[in-house]
């Protein structure tokens, strides 16, 4: 047999020959004198073989060891193995479906938030704010929560969330302080009372460690998108809430 009868016995296509010629699974046959491969029995058994082990899901890799029984990694435990992984892909998958389940629920209900899709512990956070005013640092604010929702660790950001709920009560007026600060200078007297008002809603726990400005980093480009006596009343805050927490130690 030539390749593509061979190919076509099996069920697969000449390329898929050659790719196993190339990866050493499949044996290169005798040549004729005109340079053709000559394929016989044996070797369509075997391609046979290899097609029914990667129809199962096993990757090349798995294929020769199956082969070989290389390092006594025979049939029984690479079966074993891929029952394992696809048993984790069926759990990822049917969490996967579960989340889009009440995604879709909350969107046909006409309640996903803008920044959706979002976690259920940000929904929750968004849902208690409510309606807002037309707030500049209202959308800021609702655009790092999104930010955050992402990047910070699915072990953290129910703890986060928790954290900045206790806020949640305080925040029209907070967004009101904030924006009344838009055009003012770092030193307006204003920003003392509205970095109170914010350090007083902040938990201890929120507290954290400011980089120094023009470090770089996500802090640095949340700074850098307030204005400056806003980015003034939030750094003093979270130093105020910072020194609280020492306080209580």
């Amino acid at each position: 047999m030539r390749i593509g009868e061979i190919a076509a016995l099996v069920g697969v296509t000449p390329r898929a020959v050659r790719h196993y010629h190339q990866s050493g699974l499949l044996p290169e046959p005798p040549r004729r004198p005109n340079g053709y491969r000559e394929y016989g029995v044996r070797d369509a058994v075997l391609l046979a073989r290899i097609r029914r082990l990667t129809e199962l899901g096993l990757g090349l890799d798995e294929v020769r060891d199956v082969l070989a029984d290389d390092e006594g990694r025979g049939l029984v435990e690479v079966l074993e193995e891929l029952a394992e992984d696809l048993a984790r892909q069926e759990a990822v998958i049917r969490a996967r479906r579960e989340h889009l389940t009440a995604l879709l629920t909350e969107a046909r209900a006409g309640r996903l938030p803008a920044e959706g899709p979002v976690s259920p512990e940000l929904a929750a956070l968004l849902a208690g704010l409510g309606e807002l005013p037309e707030s500049p640092m209202a959308a800021k604010d609702r655009e790092i929560l999104a930010l955050l929702d992402v990047v910070v660790p699915e072990e953290e950001r129910a703890r986060l969330m928790e954290l900045m709920r206790g806020a949640a009560g305080s925040a029209r007026e907070l967004y009101a302080l904030l924006d009344a600060l838009a055009d003012a200078a770092p030193d307006d007297p204003r920003v003392d009372g509205a970095a109170r008002t914010l350090a007083a809603v902040l938990p201890d726990g929120i507290a954290v460690e400011l980089p120094p400005e023009g470090s770089g980093g996500l802090a640095d480009s949340f700074f850098a998108d307030l204005a400056p006596a806003q980015s003034a009343a939030v750094r003093r805050a979270i130093r105020l809430a910072g020194e609280r927490g020492e306080g209580a130690r």
